[in-house]
């Protein structure tokens, strides 16, 4: 850890509440299907989707395999989420 803060990613928000909303999923709904439902409060993901915290990196993880993206889309400020959401990974799990 530096003295300096982490640098916030300026679309994250708005990409994370697009993902939901294009999966047609209310917040409770959100989080049952992260599988964090026992490990985060609905609040939580207002507070993500506004920008005011950031998520921890398994709940990043799950909107992004749940849109069908890479990781480095919901988090990258230059990249662009898909028109059309949920999407077909390109590359494979190994």
């Amino acid at each position: 850890m530096g003295r300096h803060p982490r640098r916030k990613q300026k679309r994250l928000a708005e990409k994370l509440l697009t993902v939901r909303l294009a999966l047609g999923l209310s917040q409770n709904e959100m989080l049952r299907r992260l599988g964090a439902e026992d490990d985060l409060l609905r609040g939580s993901i207002s507070n993500y989707e506004l920008g005011d915290r950031e998520p921890p990196l398994y709940i990043l993880l799950g909107y992004a395999r749940l849109a069908g993206v890479c990781l480095d889309v919901l988090v990258d400020d230059e990249l662009d989420l898909p028109k059309k959401l949920p999407t077909k990974l390109k590359h494979t799990h190994r």
